[in-house]
């Protein structure tokens, strides 16, 4: 900036010629100045106000935002919180296909201890113990007054009762954390199907909730995937059936004396399980550790209905005759001769209880279980088209249900399939599959002639799978089927107004050990389908070492202990399923005979 001087001598010059005071000159300059400055001044200062009063405006408006912010919030008290990843607890619940509840999740929480924190731990340690008696008081005093540790857990889960219980002992080093557990409202009820959680990655405010077995955990990313939004896993399970289920076959294995027993109930056209029972079993709001010692089966985590592979006997009778029929070799009227001596590789094939049934037709073979018959049907189809056809429907690769017991339940099948094994597999015999797996191959028969896939998961339509037999041969079938109940050996697995069909089965098990079978123990099965006519449902029962003991001696085939449990689960199920029983109308005329007779 120029400054003009305050005694500019050109102006001094002029006013002395003219007798003028120069000093006037000055004062005149200086006060312009000084004006000049003082605007300057009060602009500056402008400016710094009004950057102040913007400032001021909005920062009064943050706080205002803020305050507002949190009287509209729930009060909580501040909790310090560590860095790091978050735990995602969340999980989805699983529902049966009614969308009632299965599996879902409760707010519980943990206790754990900050020693160092502690005032009293004695006393602590003390009723501690008091208040869960798992927990030893010794072993707890020694964790609080080591002085090596600075946290600890204490318990992983406690129940609101505990929880008050602990926090009236009024010790500030004992701490709650906010926890997500996995609640099973039905107990016991389709155990082997959820299978269990426990907790992964562990946190003081959260835990990691995961599957460790069944269903829970081979859908464990699906239950965890936040962009499932919470929406529930449907199960094509049936609550009230599997109850149902479940309570007969466990009074029917107490009444025929079995170790063990499992039954499944499948939907022929879905492949929808809609029940699947194995016996024991066990809670899994308390999953108990495997067993270490001894054979896997005796552990109630076993899952008989899937991982069990067992030899199946006479059931697999039906598949020999549906095949021959299929491949144009015999009819249901094709005669052929079971009368012994029948010799294969050697070996001679003998009938149950040394039977000799002659003469007989392809249906009477099926009806009265013979195993000469039902050989003579597999030679002629051959042990290469045997196996194509066994494997068209299943029986050689674990079956694909959603659980992950089912990729242990590998059938056994003999590594070279020579004539005699060709023989001996129709009969039930030289190759071990599980109860599902049975399940799965009846329902091809079912429904007519296709391959379904067993699933647990729901399913809005009917399985197109490929086929393997002719519609007229599965109709032959069935209708060997139910010859079975009204005429041969499955008479206790009538039902009336349901019509079931099916085929028993009995196998002397085999010995862990050395080889060879025992004589007094057996695997009994009853394969169903009901109603024969038009089936809907398959359903497998199998008891492991049953023994019928209401008459003079011990009975150990199906028909004495796998049939009767069946039929009174159907008689139970079939209502729960919404099948009416269905009875033959009679002609007008019998009507008014039995009238007139009874007058």
């Amino acid at each position: 900036m120029i400054r003009t001087p305050l005694r500019p001598l050109a102006r001094i010059l002029e006013a002395r010629q003219k007798g003028e005071n120069p000093d006037a000159i000055e004062r005149e300059n200086l006060r312009i100045r000084h004006e000049q400055m003082r605007d300057k001044s009060r602009v500056r200062a402008e400016g710094r106000l009004l950057v102040m009063g913007v400032a001021f405006f909005c920062a009064f408006v943050v706080i205002g935002a803020r305050m507002g912010t949190l009287a509209a919030t729930e009060p909580t008290e501040p909790r310090a919180h560590t860095s790091g990843n978050s735990i995602i607890a969340s999980r989805a619940d699983i529902v049966d296909r009614k969308g009632r509840m299965l599996a879902t999740n409760m707010s519980t929480h943990s206790l754990y201890a900050h020693p160092h924190q502690m005032i009293e731990p004695e006393r602590a340690a003390a009723e501690l113990a008091r208040i869960f008696p798992d927990l030893d008081q010794q072993d707890l005093l020694k964790d609080f007054t080591g002085g090596k540790r600075k946290f600890l857990w204490v318990k992983k889960k406690i129940s609101p009762e505990q929880m008050q219980a602990v926090h009236d002992i009024g010790e500030p080093g004992l701490l709650f954390g906010p926890r997500e557990m996995r609640l099973y409202p039905n107990g016991a009820l389709a155990a082997h199907v959820l299978g269990g959680t426990n907790f992964g990655r562990e946190g003081v405010h959260a835990a990691e909730v995961i599957g460790v077995a069944g269903i829970e955990r081979f859908m464990d990313e699906t239950l965890r995937d936040p962009a499932r939004e919470g929406a529930p896993l449907e199960l094509s399970l049936d609550l009230t059936v599997q109850a149902a289920s479940e309570e007969v076959l466990d009074a029917g294995m107490k009444l025929m004396n079995a170790r063990g027993a499992a039954s499944v109930l499948m939907d022929v056209r879905t492949g929808e399980v809609i029940s699947i029972v194995s016996l024991p079993d066990f809670d899994p709001n308390d999953r108990p550790r495997p067993a270490v010692q001894g054979s896997p089966s005796d552990s109630p985590l076993f899952n008989r209905a899937v991982q069990g592979v067992y030899e199946l006997g006479s059931t697999f009778k039906i598949f020999a005759a549906a095949q021959a029929m299929d491949l144009g070799l015999v009819g249901p009227n094709t005669i052929i001769d079971t009368r012994p001596p029948f010799k294969v590789g050697g070996h001679k094939i003998g009938e149950f209880d040394n039977h000799n049934y002659g003469e007989i037709s392809v249906e009477e073979i099926i009806v009265q279980s013979s195993n000469r018959g039902t050989g003579k049907m597999a030679l002629a189809i051959g042990p290469a088209r045997q196996q194509e056809f066994l494997k068209s429907i299943g029986l050689f690769d674990p079956t694909p249900l959603e659980i992950v017991e089912a990729a242990g339940g590998k059938p056994l099948i003999p590594t070279r399939w020579t004539d005699l094994s060709a023989v001996t597999i129709s009969y039930g015999h030289g190759i071990s599959t599980s109860p599902l797996h049975l399940a799965a191959g009846y329902a091809a028969i079912a429904n007519g002639g296709t391959a379904v896939r067993p699933t647990l998961l729901k399913q809005n339509s009917i399985q197109q799978g490929p086929r393997v037999m002719s519609p007229e041969s599965a109709a032959a079938a069935r209708q060997m089927l139910r010859k079975v109940v009204t005429e041969g050996t499955a008479s206790f697995g009538e039902v009336p107004g349901y019509y079931v069909g099916g085929k028993t089965g009995t196998a002397d098990k085999p010995k862990e050990r050395g080889g060879g079978y025992y004589k007094d123990k057996t695997i009994t099965t009853f394969a169903s389908i009901f109603p024969a006519h038009d089936p809907r449902y398959v359903l497998i029962v199998t008891l492991d070492e049953a023994i019928e003991t209401s008459g003079t001696k011990p009975r150990r085939t199906a028909g004495w202990t796998a049939v009767p449990v069946a039929a009174e689960m159907i008689g139970r199920i079939a209502p729960l399923l919404g099948m009416r029983p269905e009875f033959e109308q009679l002609r007008l005329e019998q009507v008014v005979q039995a009238s007139v007779s009874g007058d």
